[in-house]
């Protein structure tokens, strides 16, 4: 019998790429996605690349979605700034509408696959505040797809899988080790450079730097400089 399939939303980032490996462990056949949304560089995308080919996944697909026409975020509109020191409240790094554009295109992709789960790698500890990270937001979207889909209609609806929502970066850092998880593949960093390295100032280096140090592993970041 073959595995079920599922899709996996890949980023690039040190998230996904461990949601990729528990969706493997759990058994399914990974299709992965991701989307080029007109964020400020192309490294992650490519990062994106190299791990659905380390993660195995059965395929690999890239959308375009321009939300850089729409801007409002400093990973699309490169006049905001990346904040390099904490910030209170939402951080200008939230884009508008982001994990939901996301979904929407795995849920469609999910349909004409005829696969039953979603995986994303979103966690609400170490989310800086983004609201398209908590578990309201995961329960909400699910409850569309049921809604709003074929498969829910005819009582077959799609499960939406978050399974890092509650773990901290260490957490998650140490989940991945030990699936196997490579994260010198992985770009997490706002502002990479053309080669992904990482800028080690922004709000995602600060919590993937502290991730790694708190689980007590080596950080294999390659750094612009520190």
């Amino acid at each position: 019998m073959s595995a079920s399939p599922a899709v996996v939303l890949l980023s690039g980032g040190l998230d996904s790429a461990t949601a990729l490996a528990i969706a493997r462990e759990r058994g399914f056949t990974c299709h992965a996605l991701s989307v080029d949304y007109g964020q400020r560089h192309a490294a992650e995308l490519e990062a994106a690349r190299r791990v659905a080919r380390s993660g195995q996944a059965q395929e690999h697909r890239i959308m375009r979605v321009d939300l850089a026409g729409i801007g409002g975020s400093a990973l699309t509109d490169p006049a905001i700034a990346v904040p390099e020191q904490p910030t209170r409240g939402i951080p200008v790094t939230y884009v508008p509408a982001r994990n939901t554009l996301m979904l929407a295109l795995a849920l469609a992709w999910v349909e004409v696959l005829g696969a039953g789960e979603i995986f994303i790698g979103v966690n609400v500890i170490d989310a800086s505040g983004y609201p398209d990270c908590r578990p309201e937001f995961i329960a909400a979207f699910a409850e569309l797809a049921r809604l709003a889909t074929r498969s829910g209609v005819e009582g077959k609806p799609c499960r939406i899988e978050a399974p890092l929502i509650g773990l901290t970066k260490a957490e998650i850092i140490r989940e991945g080790t030990r699936l196997g998880v490579d994260y010198a593949q992985t770009v997490s960093c706002y502002q990479a450079d053309a080669a992904g390295r990482a800028c080690g100032r922004c709000d995602a280096c600060r919590l993937r730097r502290a991730g790694f140090a708190t689980a007590g592993l080596a950080d294999p970041t390659r750094y612009q400089s520190l």
